[in-house]
């Protein structure tokens, strides 16, 4: 099997640098998947990366790289806090995934406190900016045999 991550980023993020620069910051979404293909390229790893505002087109991604991937690196975006299914589909491939969230949820809104991934999710990187990414991946790439 080719090993190559598969990046997940959930609703909004396609509005990376536009939206809410204050807590999201600058960078785009084209820059949050050149530094993660960096970090996995380091780590020895191709990258493939979805984005989408449909949970259905997630999910589908996520049951493809049961295949095709040897893990995952998920920003869920507000699906987070609401999508059982999303964690179904995350278990059910049985890959080990890291969450990854650019702001420190636990310092804004208290609905953003409660994660559906947390408790299964292999690495969870919180609050580092886009630079969580290539955390995410180095911390991945090191529980990969």
């Amino acid at each position: 099997m080719t090993r190559r991550i598969l990046l997940v980023n959930g609703p909004n993020l396609n509005l990376l640098g536009v939206r809410e620069p204050d807590v999201y910051g600058t960078a785009t979404l084209a820059d949050v998947e050149r530094l993660t293909a960096d970090a996995a390229a380091e780590e020895g790893f191709e990258l493939g990366a979805v984005q989408s505002n449909h949970e259905g087109v997630l999910i589908d991604a996520i049951h493809a790289a049961r295949t095709e991937c040897v893990g995952i690196v998920i920003n869920p975006g507000g699906l987070t806090h609401t999508s059982v299914a999303l964690r179904d589909a995350l278990t059910g491939v049985s890959l080990p995934f890291a969450e990854v969230h650019i702001s420190d949820v636990y310092a804004r809104e208290e609905f953003r406190h409660h994660s559906y991934l947390h408790d299964v999710a292999a690495v969870r990187v919180i609050g580092r900016g886009i630079d969580g990414y290539a955390d995410a991946v180095r911390q991945l790439a090191a529980l990969i045999p």
